[in-house]
């Protein structure tokens, strides 16, 4: 028999219990990422070789371990992902199924016909090899913007992989451009138009018949612009009638003082 005099079996217990919690915390998130791992493995929401996005990561799954996740980068880098965050967060699958639907919006101008442009869109995607022919392309008018008329394409493309879409995209942006470029079909930028008033018209500061910008309206309401030649003339003239009503004041003057000394 083995005694210890200052060991009590309650302080044991107390120590067994610490230790427990302890070790609890140490190896909650390996047991965590473990057991993650396993329902990973059993229940199978992506494959060695899928192309997923997971908390702004995107890629193609390499390897799927006890602990965690390879995804290899499209630009050629390694994500270790613990599984815990696999399990739990959202995962997009984008080779999860065969086909993947594809969409882009092209801006026409308001001048062009609507119709038009769709067949021409239509037309020119049913002659891309990479376009699938069912589910069949559709051109959809969305939105009425400020100096377009946006019109969604979207088209479906096999097998769904990165490369895949990228050349799809490349050949139906590409072929829809030159084909409404070559038809007349305006694919106009955002502009923006700044209107200010002239100063230099007749009207300059009164508010009365200023206008604040263009276009100007009817062409006999249109004030004229003033010149340099005109107001230097204008300017001349002043001076020319301040100088002669100086020398009828001082005329006046004179004949007065001349009266008063006869008198």
């Amino acid at each position: 028999m083995i005694a210890l005099p200052s060991f009590q079996p309650g302080q044991l217990v107390s120590l067994l219990g610490i230790s427990s919690v302890a070790i609890g915390f140490a190896f909650r998130d390996i047991l965590q990422n473990f057991l993650a791992g396993i329902l990973l493995l059993l229940t199978e929401p992506f494959r060695i070789g899928d192309q997923i996005i997971v908390g702004g990561y995107e890629g193609t799954v390499e390897e799927i371990q006890t602990r965690a996740t390879f995804i290899k980068t499209y630009d050629g880098r390694r994500v270790v992902i613990p599984n815990s965050e696999l399990f739990t967060d959202s995962v997009l699958v984008n080779t999860a199924f065969e086909t993947r639907r594809l969409e882009y919006d092209f801006g026409i101008g308001y001048g062009d016909d609507i119709a038009e442009a769709k067949r021409l869109m239509r037309e020119t995607v049913d002659g891309i090899d990479s376009v699938l022919k069912d589910p069949p392309p559709e051109v959809l008018l969305v939105k009425l913007a400020d100096s377009t008329v946006n019109l969604r394409l979207r088209w479906w493309i096999k097998p769904p992989r990165q490369m895949d879409m990228l050349s799809a995209q490349d050949a139906v942006l590409t072929a829809i451009k030159d084909r409404l470029t070559e038809n007349g079909i305006d694919m106009p930028f955002p502009t923006q138009q700044i209107l200010f008033h002239d100063q230099t018209e007749e009207t300059d500061g009164d508010r009365r018949r200023q206008r604040e910008g263009w276009p100007a309206g009817r062409r006999e309401e249109v004030p004229k612009p003033r010149s340099v030649s005109g107001l230097l003339r204008e300017l001349a003239g002043a001076g020319a009638d301040a100088e002669r009503r100086r020398n009828e004041a001082a005329a006046d003057a004179g004949g007065e003082s001349g009266q008063q000394q006869t008198s």
